[in-house]
């Protein structure tokens, strides 16, 4: 039987939550690569909250997919062949080839990784683009100082828990918040933060629970969530505080603006909120790779991958991404990592 090129294709944009039907599976020829491009297998896809915008049509900070292409997103594969004299046959490469088992690139924009410098899953997480997520609006925005108090939603995952032990390295309060007693247990008890707040747990008054956590207050609200939890936060963050705004998860299949928080709040206290996309900043990581790549080898940062096998587990496993199903890192994978013993 001939090898095909397995891909998941957007068959239809969703209205509020996507269902798999919005989804497509489809095999295709394996392209061949052209003179200066080389063809690579995909090993570990990324999959991120961020890839439910691109499915919609309006406009947003980057480019929709369309109808009856795959799905964009983050991946790490293998050259396969090459008539690139910048890549050989075997090499890993972190690229950004999509919801697809092969494709051919010409190597812009992709980088070499090398397995025994760290995991080469860890590309699509720690030191890649969630680490640098959680680096960047960490230290560019909420500019952290010894004895502030950092609270960070969706703290289990990929890039909250880095934002908290980032806090913590430099003698900070990390207080997460995240759903479920294994998911507070895991960020207190493996990640070393001070606290973390259930936000499921039968009963829990949020804006007490937040207040008890963070008895001086909060300086840095690292945003990753929106809703309820951000109109917990709000009132209780101290004059001239932070707001890293990363992004809204809560809102993401949202058909009509919901009430909101009375964001009079932030003339009144004087706060700084920033968004941001951590590729307009991909030029200026050089801190983040002298400090966050040797902090993981020697311990300091922890992580946890949620692996899911077989790429056409995608479409589920992205419903339950937006639905906080997942438990670190969600990755998809769909080949054979030689690598991994």
């Amino acid at each position: 039987m001939t090898a095909m090129n397995r891909r998941v294709l957007l068959k239809s944009r969703p209205s509020g939550e996507p269902t798999v039907a919005n989804f497509e599976i489809s095999d295709a020829p394996i392209p061949e690569p052209k003179e200066g491009e080389y063809l690579s297998r995909t090993i570990w896809m990324s999959l991120d909250p961020y890839m439910r915008g691109r499915m919609d049509d309006a406009k947003g900070y980057a480019a929709n997919v369309n109808l009856g292409d795959p799905m964009v997103g983050g991946t790490v594969g293998q050259v396969l062949k090459s008539r690139n004299p910048k890549f050989k046959e075997g090499d890993y490469i972190a690229e950004f080839s999509g919801w697809q088992s092969h494709a051919v690139s010409n190597g812009a924009g992709v980088m070499k990784l090398d397995p025994a410098a760290a995991p080469i899953s860890t590309a699509l997480s720690v030191v890649g683009m969630p680490g640098m997520t959680a680096w960047w609006g960490l230290m560019q925005i909420g500019k952290p100082k010894a004895g502030e108090t950092v609270v960070v939603s969706a703290a289990s995952g990929a890039v909250g828990s880095v934002v908290g032990q980032l806090a913590r390295l430099r003698g900070c309060r990390a207080v997460g918040i995240a759903g479920g007693k294994d998911k507070c247990d895991y960020v207190v008890k493996e990640l070393g933060f001070d606290a973390c707040i259930d936000y499921r747990a039968e009963g829990t008054n949020l804006f007490k629970a937040i207040r008890a956590a963070c008895p001086k207050g909060i300086d840095i609200y690292f945003e990753n969530v929106g809703g309820a939890v951000q109109a917990a936060i709000l009132p209780q963050m101290n004059d001239f505080g932070r707001i890293p705004l990363c992004g809204l998860i809560s809102q993401y299949n949202a058909t009509a603006m919901s009430p909101g928080p009375d964001w009079r709040l932030l003339l009144i206290k004087r706060l700084t909120v920033s968004g941001f996309i951590v590729s307009d900043h991909f030029t200026t990581m050089g801190e983040f790779w002298k400090e966050v790549p040797a902090a993981v080898r020697g311990g300091q940062i922890k992580y946890r991958e949620d692996i899911v096998k077989g790429i056409d587990n995608a479409p589920e496993a992205f419903i339950g991404l937006l639905k906080g199903r997942n438990f670190g890192k969600l990755l998809i994978q769909v080949g054979d990592d030689p690598t991994r013993k």
